[in-house]
């Protein structure tokens, strides 16, 4: 796909030049692979130090920071140190790391081996989503050339450090997403997550070691962040907020797609790069972060105070669109899938859509998820299928209000965020649509249909 001129490509910047193959050849006649061959003459600790002071923060979703995240891991236990690339990539609307991984697989193995040998990791797992099976034919044969090229394997580079990749595919399940569950997985088993404390991944972690999980667009971060180093890093984007983000953008916008950018706003994203509405609509909502994340309502008012005391007051269009910006907005940027929804989208209608998806996917270990997840699919569905009762709105935020915070994973809100969002910013609209579809004179048979065209 073309790159629009607003577009400031790091991590995608060969993924679509013509020619650019996702072979070792192709990789390393752009420079691939230069970082690793100046990182195994480094202190692991300066490679760690490097990436801390770059503030890079996590692309899967949380948004933590990434050399943070390293500086828990127990290294005193004596026990190996594992690190897990999350390529599950579950999130509704999110599709950036699949780009990675079919067009610059490469960049995702040295980032990967990096990090690894700044953390002293002897082996690394790459967990790629089951529905995947292309993208982890890919990984396999890349791996294999890079061994071949001695950058990964026995003895990197003749520089006395070992270190394997193993690709595992998932067991097709979004909770497989969330760290702890994938680590279940890995082992083997279900992919129940864990409680925390005690099982915090840097202490116990896969197979009750030191375990480090980071996503696909995050571990390919080291790989620029050794390049240019960590104080040019942290000038790409605002303060907080370093380097470039890839966004998937789906849904009413004329050119849907993903797109790699830093500084921007919410509004050049969708209005200048993605051209805005289709034609003769209107932009009603987005959901910035994947189908998890809180609504954003357009033409409302977003105010508040910045760090330095002073004053914002953001339509939707001029939201920074970055971690902080999103979450002074009231949502979060999350996996960077962002839905936008025009105003032919019934609200009512797609969040029923979402609640069939969610309640599918709980991995049923906690009660207020297992049960408030299916009951709230049966009050959706039946509110789009002509059967709404006019308490309908007031059960549904109930039941989500007995599910956020009540669960040992962050599933629990994924299922409760969209309810008390959606419902916040179009009550009105749950409301009419609860009272007008409980009419027992109405025409069933309309209702139906109005419900399946919502």
């Amino acid at each position: 796909m073309a790159v629009h001129p607003k577009e400031q490509r790091l991590i995608l910047k060969y993924a679509d030049e013509p020619g650019y193959t996702p072979h070792i050849d192709s990789y390393m006649e752009h420079g691939g692979y230069d970082m690793l061959k100046k990182a195994v003459t480094m202190e692991p600790q300066a490679i760690m130090d490097e990436v801390k002071k770059s503030t890079l923060r996590g692309r899967g979703g949380a948004g933590f920071p990434c050399g943070l995240k390293w500086s828990f891991v127990d290294r005193k236990s004596g026990k190996p140190i594992y690190l897990v690339c999350n390529c599950d990539e579950s999130e509704p609307g999110t599709f950036k790391d699949r780009q990675i991984v079919h067009k610059d697989p490469h960049q995702l193995i040295e980032g990967i081996m990096i990090s690894c040998f700044a953390n002293n990791v002897a082996k690394a797992f790459i967990y790629i989503r089951e529905e995947m099976p292309y993208g982890a034919k890919i990984l396999d044969q890349a791996i294999l050339e890079a061994k071949e090229k001695n950058f990964v394997g026995d003895n990197v580079l003749g520089s006395g450090y070992s270190c394997d990749i193993v690709v595992h595919r998932g067991a097709a399940a979004y909770i497989c997403g969330e760290e702890t569950g994938l680590i279940e997985s890995l082992e083997g088993k279900r992919a129940n997550p864990r409680i925390k404390p005690p099982y915090f991944p840097a202490v116990l972690g896969l197979y009750n070691c030191p375990t480090i999980v980071n996503n696909v667009e995050t571990l390919c971060n080291a790989v620029h962040i050794l390049d240019m180093g960590a104080e040019e890093f942290t000038k790409i984007g605002r303060p907080n907020n370093a380097g470039t983000r890839i966004w998937c953008v789906s849904g009413g916008v004329q050119r849907p797609g993903y797109y790699e950018v830093a500084g921007l706003t919410l509004g050049e994203l969708v209005y200048d790069i993605c051209g805005g509405p289709l034609p003769g609509r209107s932009i009603k909502a987005i959901i910035p972060g994947g189908s998890s994340m809180k609504i954003l309502k357009n033409g409302e008012r977003y105010k508040g105070k910045n760090p330095d005391g002073t004053d914002y007051n953001w339509g939707l269009e001029d939201i920074p669109l970055d971690y902080d910006g999103i979450a002074a907005a009231g949502s979060m940027s999350g996996s960077g899938g962002m839905m936008v929804l025009d105003d032919t989208v019934s609200i009512p209608a797609a969040l029923a859509n979402l609640m069939a998806f969610y309640s599918h996917e709980s991995c049923g270990q906690c009660t207020p998820c297992r049960e408030g997840s299916l009951w709230l699919k049966k009050i959706t569905s039946r509110m789009v299928h002509g059967e709404a009762r006019p308490e309908d709105v007031d059960l549904m935020l109930d039941v989500a209000g007995q599910i956020a915070g009540r669960t040992i994973c962050a599933f629990g809100f994924a299922v409760a965020w969209p309810v008390q969002s959606y419902i916040a910013k179009f009550e009105d609209e749950f409301r009419k649509y609860a009272a007008h579809l409980s009419d027992p004179n109405a025409d069933r048979q309309a209702i139906k249909e109005l419900a399946c065209n919502g």
